[in-house]
């Protein structure tokens, strides 16, 4: 579902609707996440699981699966500007390692699913463009076009978010081209509520002027079934 990415129990509370079992992640109180990214990422753990997958932080290892993922939903991928020619393995590689770096260098977190029972590359979803005085952030999600309709992505993704609001984040927007109604309604599948519409917004891949969707979820925000 194309858009545009376990250790410690928390010391706090789950945020409401957030089920007993989700990803356990080292508590921030709201001044260290106002610190700076730095201490996100490190209290952020590097591979947590869900009922049917395994998420992970990006590693080179990674590249085929990657690779292969989206050579096979190219052409389901328009709105994704990372994906808009065929990835070599080499490719693959380059993007795998430049993700790990960004999540070393506190930018955002990135994490790979693995449906557990097949081993089989899901998608990839991340956390980013941070702002650590409310703290929020935006989500980003981009999945195997193949395994749509299994709901394995909305799975990830509602990990993903569950996590975020463990580690204290307040509020987690997605941000969809107009034209994206996959994308639009994905998000309103997680619970992200239609907040507006910005005119003009951002470029898309083909560098025109685009119209963005803003949706969000807080962290009090029922969390859906």
């Amino acid at each position: 579902m194309p858009v545009s990415v376990p250790t410690p129990v928390p010391a706090h509370a789950p945020a409401h609707g957030q089920p007993p079992d989700s990803p356990a992640a080292a508590a921030l109180p709201a001044s260290d996440l106002r610190s700076g990214p730095q201490a996100l990422a490190a209290a952020a753990p590097a591979s947590f699981s869900s009922a049917r997958l395994r998420l992970e932080r990006p590693r080179a290892a990674h590249a085929e699966a990657v690779r292969e993922s989206v050579n096979a939903s190219l052409a389901g991928l328009r709105f994704v500007h990372w994906a808009q020619q065929a990835f070599a393995l080499d490719d693959a590689r380059r993007f795998c390692e430049a993700d790990a770096e960004r999540v070393a260098a506190g930018e955002c977190l990135i994490y790979f699913a693995f449906e557990r029972a097949s081993g089989r590359f899901v998608g990839n979803l991340d956390l980013h463009s941070f702002d650590h005085a409310v703290p929020s952030c935006q989500i980003g999600y981009v999945g195997d076009t193949r395994l749509a309709g299994r709901g394995l992505m909305r799975e990830a993704a509602l990990a993903l978010i569950d996590l975020g609001f463990g580690l204290g984040l307040q509020r987690i927007e997605a941000r969809c081209d107009l034209r994206n109604e996959r994308s639009i309604h994905f998000a309103q599948t997680l619970g992200l509520q239609y907040e507006g519409l910005m005119r003009g917004a951002a470029r898309d891949p083909q560098g025109q002027l685009c119209d963005e969707v803003l949706l969000a979820r807080l962290r009090g925000d029922a969390r859906p079934a």
